[in-house]
Formats: structure tokens, C-alpha cells, sequence
């Protein structure tokens, strides 16, 4: 017999320079698996400083990498137990959101990286979250989610998929059922993007993404 109960928790979040009034750009920026918060935002090192503020929320299951058991990687979630770990990520981001204010952010970008596109995905469905523009790369946005689940998005907000053109997690999928996912979803405003890499971080791409 398995049973459940409810208790409260607390989990950390990253964040890369400072909002001020120079602050053009707040980004929220979702991991993928086997990283940590605070290590992802590297990548984010080159963007101007005085205009992008970043937020990395930290997925809250935290595992070694290996037989060293000297590095920390985490998940965002598994197959057991998927929906209620679910929620439970819904209401730490729900906190996060409200804590920093980002509703009330003039330009706000959305961007999920490879595990993090589905939390993302969910997550904005979820709480009808709007943004400027979102980005999802290198991963897949839920198969549950229908062409309407997006809907809810003002038209001028910019979606753009990005993948590394020798990403073998790319290459073990269906590409063209997930570009015709994606298309369904998302429309004519969508933008499908590559670069010369694998599964990983283009630091020239994500700059350009914004340029």
C-alpha cells in the first residue's frame, strides 16, 4: 500500500546579474537533465550584462554523476509518479514568479533546454503564461498538449526551436513528426533554427536569437 502526504519544502533558484533600470531582457531559463542552476547560467556569461537578467529555477532531484560521487547533477522528473511531481514543480515555479515579479516584466523570455522544454511547456500551459518570446532547444514539448494549448499567446510573441545538427538526441527522434508537432502548436510563427554542434549550448546561437 502507498500513501501520500503533504508537507512544505523549500528548493533554490539561480540568478545572473542584476535587474535595474538599464534591464531590457529578463530571461527564466530551464536546465536539462544532470546540470544544476547555478553551473547552466555559464552560457549566459556573454549576453550583455547590464541588459539580460537571468533566473534558473533548479530542478529539485539531485543525484551523482558518477561512481566518484564527487559531481551533483539533478532532474526535473521521471516516469514514476509523473503528475505529482508535476504539481509540486507548479508550485515552487508558481513562488518563483511571484517572488521576483515577473509579471510585471516588460520583456520577458522563456527558454527551455533539452528535459527543461517539457517542463516549460507544461508550466506555461498550465498557469496561461505569457511571455516576448520563447525559446525551446534541443527538446520535446509533451505530445499531450494540443494544437490549442498555445493559443492563448498574443500573436507577436516570437517561437523558436533550436537544435545542434549532430544532436543525437535530436537524431534518435522522428524529426519531421516533431517539426509537424511543433508546427501545430505554434504556426507561422514559429522559427526552426540549427547550428553546427551536438546536444548543447551554442553561446554565438543564443546570441543571435536575440540580436
Amino acid at each position: 500500500m502507498e500513501k501520500q502526504l503533504t508537507y512544505k519544502t523549500t528548493n533554490s533558484y539561480s540568478v545572473l546579474n542584476e535587474r535595474t533600470d538599464q534591464t531590457l531582457r529578463t530571461w527564466v531559463v530551464f536546465h536539462g537533465i544532470g546540470y544544476l542552476s547555478r553551473y547552466f547560467l555559464k552560457y549566459f556569461r556573454d549576453l550583455p550584462p547590464a541588459e539580460n537578467f537571468i533566473l534558473a529555477p533548479q530542478a529539485p532531484s539531485l543525484y551523482y554523476l558518477n561512481d566518484s560521487y564527487k559531481h551533483v547533477g539533478a532532474c526535473w522528473l521521471t516516469r514514476e509518479q509523473t503528475q505529482l511531481q508535476m504539481q509540486n514543480l507548479l508550485h515552487y515555479l508558481d513562488q518563483l514568479w511571484e517572488q521576483e515579479g515577473l509579471a510585471q516584466t516588460p520583456e520577458l523570455i522563456l527558454m527551455g533546454y533539452s528535459q527543461g522544454v517539457s517542463i516549460l511547456s507544461r508550466w506555461m500551459v498550465s498557469r496561461k503564461i505569457r511571455c516576448s518570446q520563447l525559446i525551446l532547444w534541443a527538446g520535446r514539448v509533451p505530445e499531450e498538449l494540443n494544437p490549442d494549448a498555445f493559443s492563448y499567446l498574443p500573436e507577436g510573441v516570437k517561437v523558436q526551436y533550436v537544435y545542434g545538427e549532430n544532436d543525437p538526441y535530436i537524431a534518435g527522434l522522428d524529426t519531421e513528426k516533431l517539426k509537424k508537432h511543433l508546427h501545430l502548436l505554434f504556426g507561422e510563427r514559429l522559427q526552426i533554427k540549427n547550428f553546427s554542434g551536438g546536444h548543447e549550448i551554442s553561446r554565438e546561437m543564443l546570441a543571435e536569437l536575440i540580436s
